[in-house]
């Protein structure tokens, strides 16, 4: 399906609350509600309402923010817990039961039948409030297809908003995901949201697949924040998007996404990984001679994202044995300095050999560079002291 009229579900005040570093105060929350807002999600996830006092009044508090974002807040299928999550004023309750055989063996206990009975049930009570509604099958990929796929139905036949199907531990592959989503498209009208954990690294893929396949909104969450590893983080999947088509993720205020990311790291005290897509402080370095010399020449050469696009520069390291001549000489033009092409490959060599017996730094290569320029002599061994 085209891929542009996807939705985005940011569950970072719902799935982010449960890491384990996690434990926002109101002001937080109405903080983090803001950010995503100005970014652009289409939707914010709360905590349920039910889930204890504050998180009643936290949901209350969003819900009375005025964001364009729709605030919706997820909750056990069941009228008591959707009455709550009305009552605080919210744009659409997400519920949510357990199909997989070893969630209804040790979890609710309930059998598809009875499933599906309180599934139309609290989905008829939410629409009768005027509320959006959303139902949900936890543990989609450990369930029978078919078991689902009969729910789904039901719900769908009824008027639901949207179905949702969930890889709540991480199990499911990107060609699974692709084939159930795209067997689900096909059996029913609404819309369709994929929720997928990161236990074994494919939830950015998994999340790529359920879109490609008909699904309409993603779950995501600031650095993928969640319960164990958590889920798809907003920053992976706006980075898979971008690298298919920028056009995709123009909607969003993507410069906001540094911000984003470091709010929440310090929130919940962890630092943002060095690889961490798009806002990592390695993400648009480059080292290697032969890499630099293309990217100076034409950027596309090894990026696909472009940093100016999220408000972010590229670097180019040089201060390393690794280095080319063609970075110096960057480099050089960036100090204003005139030095001939012989005399910069002539600098490189002596960069390489001083890398191979120390650890050098950029203030070392531009002392080099100024000194050559102005005719001083080097003195082997003492070039950088």
């Amino acid at each position: 399906m085209p891929l542009d009229g996807f939705h985005i579900i940011e569950s970072t005040l719902r799935e982010g609350e449960q890491f384990v570093g996690a434990s926002f105060s109101t002001a937080q929350k109405l903080e983090i509600a803001r950010l995503l807002d100005a970014f652009g999600v289409e939707c914010i996830e709360l905590t349920s309402p039910q889930a204890s006092p504050q998180s009643f009044d936290d949901a209350k508090a969003i819900a009375a923010l005025g964001l364009r974002a729709k605030i919706l807040t997820h909750t056990r299928c069941r009228i008591d817990d959707a009455q709550r999550a009305i009552d605080t004023g919210v744009d659409g309750v997400d519920v949510v039961i357990g199909t997989s055989s070893l969630l209804r063996r040790f979890s609710h206990g309930k059998e598809i039948a009875e499933i599906t009975e309180l599934a139309l049930e609290v989905v008829s009570f939410v629409r009768s409030q005027g509320v959006e509604v959303r139902f949900s099958t936890e543990d989609s990929f450990r369930s029978d297809p078919d078991d689902i796929f009969r729910v789904y139905e039901a719900v769908d036949a009824i008027g639901v908003n949207r179905v949702g199907i969930a890889d709540t531990v991480g199990v499911a592959t990107p060609r699974q995901v692709y084939e159930v989503v795209g067997e689900l498209r096909r059996r029913v009208g609404c819309d369709i949201e994929f929720h997928g954990h990161n236990d074994s690294g494919c939830a950015i893929a998994n999340a790529y697949e359920a879109l490609d396949a008909g699904a309409t909104h993603v779950d995501t969450s600031v650095l993928g924040i969640g319960e164990r590893n958590g889920i798809t983080p907003l920053g992976g999947l706006i980075a898979r998007l971008y690298a298919i088509s920028p056009s995709l993720v123009r909607k969003y205020d993507l410069p906001l996404l540094r911000r984003i990311d470091s709010t929440v790291a310090q929130m919940v005290s962890v630092d943002i990984p060095f690889n961490n897509y798009i806002t990592g402080i390695t993400a648009f370095t480059h080292k290697a001679g032969i890499h630099a010399k293309a990217i100076l020449n034409n950027p596309e050469t090894y990026e696909i994202l472009d940093p100016h696009d999220f408000g972010l520069t590229r670097y180019v390291s040089i201060a390393h044995r690794l280095t080319g001549w063609n970075a110096i000489k960057n480099r050089a033009e960036q100090l204003g300095l005139a030095l001939s092409d012989d005399a910069l490959k002539t600098i490189t060599e002596h960069i390489k050999a001083l890398a191979d017996e120390k650890q050098l730094s950029l203030t070392d290569v531009d002392s080099l560079l100024r000194r050559w320029a102005n005719g001083e002599e080097w003195r082997n061994g003492s070039d950088t002291e």
